[in-house]
């Protein structure tokens, strides 16, 4: 006979991006949202004080009564024990910050901290396209900048930062060229746009020969506009959870999913 260990079946999930701060209840048994996302937009700069104040915001909103429920917040940084090692398209001042004390003391209770990619790549082994898939998964992430999640049959290496590969001869990374941000900017059209994506999908290939690429972020949603375009050996799928992955992450990571436990003999 099995017993299962006492874990919640609810968690929220905030997630801070470049552009907008959005977070809701989530069902960690089949990783839905059980309220309606709440959003605001990223403060002018995203400095720390400010950003505070947006995610107090979001979570107000949110209403959550049982103050037990966990909180994840998941950052566009590379997150290492709790500090905030980069600062791509947020405040140069995240940069060795102790974020995750920082958060946790202006919101006054206990927080799993992680990096935005990171937790999306989390609800895709847990709940989307990447559940169930040996061998090495890649998701990006398209929006303000590029996020990236390594999934090695299931297990997550942490902090990749595929967004920062170097294009040579160039003073430009990857995610200033072929971000959904890229896109906005210069007016491009999804077929221009896909041969930027087509130089990246086809460099992150020949560097880790993945078994399958994933594609989140909002863009995803028009996943048929310019996956199709693409020329690659790799299978590449949208996301199942779009734009709401890094949410249903950030809370999957702040109250991790327990086995059940085979019972003591007496």
């Amino acid at each position: 006979m099995a017993t299962e260990t006492a874990a919640k079946k609810t968690a929220v999930g905030i997630d801070i991006g470049g552009t907008g701060i959005k977070g809701a209840l989530v069902d960690l048994d089949d990783g839905t949202l059980l309220t309606d996302r709440v959003k605001v937009a990223t403060p002018t700069g995203a400095e720390p004080p400010d950003v505070l104040t947006a995610v107090k915001e979001v979570f107000a909103r949110l209403d959550v009564k049982d103050s037990d429920t966990p909180l994840g917040v998941a950052f566009p940084a590379i997150v290492k024990n709790g500090r905030t090692l980069s600062a791509a398209n947020v405040s140069h001042k995240w940069i060795g910050f102790e974020a995750e004390k920082f958060f946790e003391d202006g919101l006054g209770r206990e927080i799993h901290f992680a990096n935005d990619a990171d937790v999306a790549g989390i609800a895709e082994v847990r709940y989307g396209a990447a559940r169930g898939k040996d061998g090495l998964v890649l998701l990006t992430t398209l929006g303000t900048g590029i996020g990236s999640a390594l999934l090695y049959d299931g297990v997550l290496i942490p902090n990749t930062e595929l967004g920062h590969v170097q294009r040579a001869e160039h003073k430009r990374d990857a995610e200033h060229y072929a971000a959904y941000s890229a896109m906005e900017r210069e007016k491009l059209d999804f077929p221009k746009w896909a041969k930027r994506l087509q130089w990246y999908y086809s460099y992150l290939e020949f560097l880790f020969s993945p078994d399958l690429f994933i594609v989140g972020g909002g863009v995803s949603k028009h996943s048929d506009e310019f996956l199709a375009l693409l020329d690659l050996k790799t299978p590449i799928v949208p996301a199942v959870h779009r734009n709401n992955a890094g949410i249903i992450g950030a809370a999957a990571l702040a109250a991790p999913i327990r086995e059940a436990l085979p019972a003591r003999s007496a």
